[in-house]
C-alpha cells in the first residue's frame, strides 16, 4: 500500500513549507488551538486519529516539536515517539481485535505535513471479501495488488466524529 501511495509522489516540487518554517496544522493541534481526537499524550508525544484515515484506528503519533525530517528527530524525541507507537499500538489491536498492522513515516516524499508523524494504520478486516463496486456481489476471486490497492485508496472517508469518540473510549481504556 505504501508503494502505491508513495508512487503518486514523484516529481512534485518541494512545498516551501520545508524550506521556510511555517505553524503547522500539527503544532496547532499540540498548542490546542486545532480540533484533533487525541488517543493519547505525554509531555513529548500526542497521538490523534486520522482526519482522512485509511481504516477505521488510523492513528498519527507525532512528536510535540517542530521537526520537518525524522533524521533530524533528537534522539529523547525519537525515543518518545517510538515507546508512544508501542503502547497504542498494542491498545489499538487490542480495541479493534486485529493484531495487522502497518506502521510508516515519511520524509518530505509522500509527506502531506512537513512535521515527523508516524501513521499506525490497521490492517484492512479480510475475513470479509470485499464487494464488487459494479454489481455489489462479494469478490471471490484473488485481487490483484493494484485491484486491492485502489479498492484500499478508494474506500478513504472523513472521519466521523461518533466512530472517533467510540474508537478513543475503547483505545484508552487499553492503554
Amino acid at each position: 500500500m505504501t508503494s502505491f501511495i508513495i508512487k503518486a509522489h514523484e516529481n512534485r516540487e518541494l512545498a516551501q513549507s520545508w524550506i521556510q518554517h511555517q505553524e503547522c496544522v500539527f503544532c496547532r493541534i499540540i498548542k490546542g488551538d486545532g480540533p484533533a481526537f487525541k488517543v493519547f499524550e505525554n509531555e513529548k508525544v500526542i497521538a490523534i486519529l486520522d482526519i482522512l484515515p485509511l481504516r477505521a484506528g488510523h492513528t498519527l503519533v507525532i512528536p510535540k516539536t517542530h521537526i520537518a525530517r525524522v533524521s533530524e528527530l533528537p534522539t529523547e524525541y525519537a525515543a518518545a515517539v517510538g515507546e508512544a507507537i508501542t503502547k497504542v499500538s498494542h491498545a489499538l489491536t487490542q480495541a479493534l481485535a486485529n493484531t495487522g498492522l502497518n506502521v510508516v513515516c515519511n520524509q518530505e516524499y509522500a509527506q502531506a505535513v512537513s512535521h515527523v508523524h508516524y501513521h499506525i494504520i490497521p490492517a484492512p478486516d479480510f475475513s470479509k471479501p470485499p464487494v464488487d463496486e459494479f454489481n455489489g456481489s462479494r469478490v471471490t476471486a484473488a485481487l490483484t495488488q493494484k485491484e486491492m490497492h485502489k479498492l484500499e485508496f478508494e474506500s478513504r472517508g472523513e472521519l466521523d466524529t461518533d466512530d472517533a469518540n467510540n474508537l478513543i473510549q475503547k483505545i484508552r481504556a487499553r492503554l
